[in-house]
């Protein structure tokens, strides 16, 4: 590692491409995250700001990591709101509520509890890709402002509530189970139970960064065991879970099926199209194809784009498309909203949508297009590894004539019976594949496809 005179210098894999991630006291450190203050806050003051909201999730590490944070903050010269112990999109609202210049939240998502890390906002737009990048540069060589900044104390929570249930009309009382995972999505729910009609179930409400009943990765099948089994209990409506900082949100019907991402995405889009024909709707490049098509049949404009909270929010801002998603469960609704992800308006959002038809969930997923296809598949690769052997991919498939190849983000193989995605995660050490097609037999040639193209590259994986 080159080293700087007086700079500092982070691990090589702590700065990605649409936020900062990085295992506590290895890759993260307690002076990365001030530094990190340092250079995020002198950037909001060359850019004219003059303040900035913080927020943190529920890990054991995320106090201390803020504390160092606002010290960051506060010596660039930023009045610094702090807002405390919060969902990811409570501190993205705090950011407008409070017309503050820019926002921090600290927080490992939905990774293991060893993790740790920051997701930022330049004034109310996202803050990644190259501007993540050059925070190391600015760093090496210390060129920070400085100044007499400030603290507030500001508890948001109860504006929060009170936007989230602003123009929410339910038709009907439902049964519903709230998963929160021990993630800092439960008080929030705790609070919004005590408002909506209709019967409520909550599990794991208490915030614990051990997360000691369940990872809180709604994306897992294994993660919702629990919600499934009490959604059958109490015969309810539907289940809906979080995940750790709760901007990502998994569903399970009346029936105890799961409705993935991008289900879920088709679903939001047929309301959100009827009030607003011709609209472009965004999914990222994990989405099924039934998905893209289903958009179309519905008059919407389907644009695939790549994984991240990030870049999917800068891509709405480009286009005004009114609604997007990820197969990873978040959700961005620009329509009566602010355009960011936040799971929670999104699980209220569905909750409104089935109060107001007269079937179950069941019935509305069932008229979804029907494909076969995989749960997104999770390869372990080394973190300096993972986009060079994307590349190695990409060099592969790049003479195939008789296949279409999109690198959007990773590769993405369609062919005339389905199409097969692999990808570098942007938050773990893992490489993510996808296949769907349009029968078992198919699937099954699409997967020895990916499988003998992954062999190449040195990748195998007990799933395939």
């Amino acid at each position: 590692m080159i080293t700087v005179a007086n700079g500092h210098i982070f691990h090589p894999t702590l700065l990605r491409e649409y936020d900062i991630r990085g295992v506590v006291g290895d890759t993260l450190k307690n002076l990365d995250a001030r530094i990190i203050g340092k250079v995020f806050g002198s950037r909001i003051i060359k850019s004219g700001g003059k303040s900035v909201a913080i927020g943190r999730d529920g890990r054991h590490s995320s106090p201390l990591l803020e504390e160092h944070l606002a010290d960051g903050l506060i010596a660039a010269g930023l009045t610094v709101y702090r807002i405390g112990l919060c969902a990811t999109p409570q501190l993205y609202f705090a950011v407008h509520h409070l017309k503050s210049d820019g926002g921090v939240m600290v927080t490992g998502s939905h990774n293991p509890p060893e993790y740790n890390g920051f997701k930022m906002m330049l004034g109310t737009a996202p803050f990644y890709g190259q501007d993540i990048k050059d925070m190391a540069l600015l760093a090496s060589t210390e060129n920070y402002t400085s100044g007499t900044g400030a603290e507030v104390q500001i508890d948001v929570l109860d504006d929060y509530l009170k936007r989230l249930i602003y123009d929410l009309e339910i038709d009907r009382e439902l049964s519903i189970v709230w998963d929160c995972g021990n993630g800092v999505a439960g008080p929030v729910v705790k609070n919004l139970c005590q408002t909506i009609p209709g019967k409520h179930e909550i599990l794991f409400s208490d915030v614990d960064g051990d997360f000691p009943n369940h990872h809180p990765d709604p994306t897992i099948d294994d993660n919702l065991e629990t919600l499934l089994t009490t959604v059958g209990e109490k015969n309810a409506d539907l289940g809906i879970a979080f995940d750790g900082d709760g901007d990502r949100i998994g569903v399970v019907d009346n029936n105890k099926n799961i409705i993935w991402g991008d289900q879920l995405l088709a679903i939001l889009a047929e309301d959100v199209l009827r009030h607003d024909p011709g609209a472009t709707i965004i999914a990222d490049v994990k989405a099924s194809q039934t998905l893209f098509d289903r958009i179309s049949q519905l008059g919407g404009i389907p644009l695939m784009w790549k994984t991240g909270h990030s870049l999917i929010k800068n891509k709405m801002r480009e286009t005004r498309a009114p609604l997007a998603g990820e197969m990873s469960g978040h959700i961005f609704f620009k329509d009566k909203y602010f355009g960011f992800d936040d799971a929670i308006y999104a699980a209220l959002r569905l909750i409104e949508l089935v109060s107001k038809r007269r079937e179950k969930l069941s019935d509305i997923r069932s008229n979804l297009p029907y494909a076969v296809n995989t749960p997104e598949l999770r390869f372990p690769c080394d973190e300096t590894l993972k986009f060079s052997i994307i590349d190695k991919v990409k060099s592969i498939v790049g003479n195939w004539s008789d296949h279409k190849v999109s690198d959007i983000d990773g590769v993405r193989v369609t062919t005339e019976n389905g199409w097969w995605l692999i990808r570098a995660s942007n938050t773990q050490a893992v490489l993510v594949a996808r296949c769907e097609a349009n029968s078992e037999k198919n699937l099954k040639l699409l997967k020895d496809q990916l499988k003998n193209v992954l062999k190449k590259v040195n990748i195998r994986h007990s799933d395939f």
